[in-house]
Order: structure tokens, then sequence, then C-alpha cells
């Protein structure tokens, strides 16, 4: 009886593991998939960024520094030391994206701009929108249930 009322007892513990695990393998998919898909289609990818709305300068700069973004907050994910880290930037990172795809949405610019990654043509804007924010939800929630979290702020170094 004892050990039954432990393992009950740790089933919570080891039901939000498991999501974190969940959540972060999820966003890990998603990140490696668009990284790669802006690296394979390089071309397509560096064209469709001077496509947007924003200045040629810096959407050369984009090409190339979101798709190893989205792969290093992938590498992020990956470890558990750095998962809350991989958490707060993929929430970031979506954030803008779905700010930018918001914008876009609501036809806030003269022109309708974008081309998406693979499998994201083929969604709407309210749609992408929605997956988006869907993607930032579990990074919230891997945030919050991370047992790993920021260091402290009496701590020494960085």
């Amino acid at each position: 009886m004892i050990g039954y009322v432990k393992k009950l007892r740790n089933k919570p513990i080891e039901l939000t593991a498991l999501m974190i695990h969940l959540c972060s393998f999820l966003l890990m998919v998603m990140l490696v998939y668009t990284g790669l898909d802006k690296l394979i289609s390089w071309d397509e990818s560096r064209k469709a960024f001077h496509n947007q709305t924003f200045p040629a300068e810096l959407a050369e700069v984009l090409a190339y520094a979101v798709p190893i973004s989205e792969l290093l907050i992938a590498l992020l994910l990956l470890f558990s030391v750095t998962r809350w880290w991989g958490f707060l930037s993929s929430i970031l990172l979506l954030t803008v994206f779905t700010t930018y795809v918001g914008l876009i949405w609501v036809e806030a610019f003269p022109r309708v701009p974008c081309n998406c990654a693979g499998l994201l043509q083929s969604l709407g804007w309210a749609e992408h929108f929605m997956l988006n924010l869907l993607f930032i939800s579990l990074g919230i929630f891997g945030l919050y249930q991370n047992p790993t979290k920021k260091p402290k702020a009496d701590a020494s170094g960085f």
C-alpha cells in the first residue's frame, strides 16, 4: 500500500515531465523543419525574404539569421540544461512571426509579401496565425512547467 501511494505521488511529476518533453519535441520538429526547409531551398527562401516589406539589407541579414536561429533554438530545446532558454527563445521568435502574420492577415501592408516554409504555404493567414499561437502556447507551457528555471539573480557569472 505504501509503495502504491508513493507511485501516485510521482505521477503528476512524471506527467509534467512527459508534457515538457512533448512540447519540446513538437517545437523542435517545427523549428528544424522550417529551418532546414529554408536552407535546402536557399535561393527560393532568400528571394522570399527579399519579397518582404522591409529593406533589402534587413532581408539579406534575415535570410541567414532566421534559419540559423531556428536550428539553434531547436538545439537548445534538445538538452534539459538549456531547455528553459529554448522555450523562451521559441516564444520570442514565434511572437515576432505571429505578429507579422497577423499584420499581413489584417492587410496592414500594401501587398501580400510572404511565401512560407513547405507545408505552411498551403495555409491561409488565419490558419497560419492560429498554428503559430498553438506553438507559442506549447512554448509557454514548457517554459512555466520546466523545472530548470533561469539562473538566480544572486548567481555569479552571466
